[in-house]
């Protein structure tokens, strides 16, 4: 038992290693709209939907929901603070429409996550049962957001070019899924496992992607078409 707690410690650390590196992806794009002092075309949706995703698994790794989580709150506590500067820099730039739909959708986030927190500790009283009512939340919340990657990729097949999917970016993601299936595997967790076994399936589709397109695609890509590129880091994250 202690060499199995030792493993899952060691995978959940480098699992935080390369989440970490997904998180911090965008920041070109936020030193971009900082210089910038306009956010241009990018879209505040993937920063706002991952503050919720983050919310939702900080919670579900605390003591009272999923014991013995402490490396799923650090990574998920982490990606929320990154997340909630990433919509703070957006607030700061955007215009008047977009800040108006950008507080909305916040406040509709914290009055859901206020009511989880609620209904989870007042009505549910074991462990096990908490973490299925959140761990089913973050699964569901998890598909939704995969639905990001699907649209590029079906660009990538329509354009039978991948200059909008970076490589490097769909084998971090990959390898972000596969490290907490491991970790989910050494003291079984469905709820952890589920969510990034679908990251590695979509990691590894791309990779397909990337082999039937590659040598199809135009690469005289300018800086701007670079810097969109990185929108997609957000969505793609299969966080456990």
């Amino acid at each position: 038992m202690t060499d199995t707690n030792t493993a899952r410690t060691i995978v959940g650390i480098i699992g935080n290693v390369i989440a970490f590196g997904l998180f911090s992806a965008p920041i070109p794009t936020m030193v971009k709209i900082w210089k910038m002092k306009s956010v241009s075309e990018f879209k505040p949706d993937p920063y706002v939907a991952t503050v919720l995703n983050c919310m939702m698994w900080t919670f579900y790794g605390l003591p009272f929901v999923q014991p013995d989580s402490l490396l799923v709150i650090t990574i998920n506590g982490a990606g929320l603070v990154m997340e909630l500067v990433y919509v703070i820099i957006f607030f700061i730039f955007a215009t008047s429409p977009v800040r108006k739909r950008i507080a909305i959708a916040m406040v509709i986030e914290v009055i859901f996550m206020a009511v989880v927190v609620f209904c989870t500790l007042y009505f549910l009283r074991t462990t096990k049962q908490r973490s299925m009512l959140v761990g089913i939340l973050c699964i569901i919340f998890n598909i939704i957001m995969y639905a990001s990657p699907l649209t590029v990729m079906a660009l990538v097949i329509k354009t039978k070019s991948v200059k909008y999917m970076p490589f490097f970016l769909s084998l971090a993601n990959f390898m972000n899924g596969a490290i907490w299936i491991v970790y989910a595997c050494l003291k079984f967790d469905l709820y952890i496992l589920i969510p990034n076994a679908l990251g590695c399936l979509s990691g590894t589709i791309q990779f397909i992607l990337y082999a039937l397109y590659y040598k199809t695609t135009n690469w005289k890509d300018d800086d701007e078409d670079k810097e969109r590129s990185n929108l997609n880091a957000e969505i793609e994250l299969s966080q456990a």
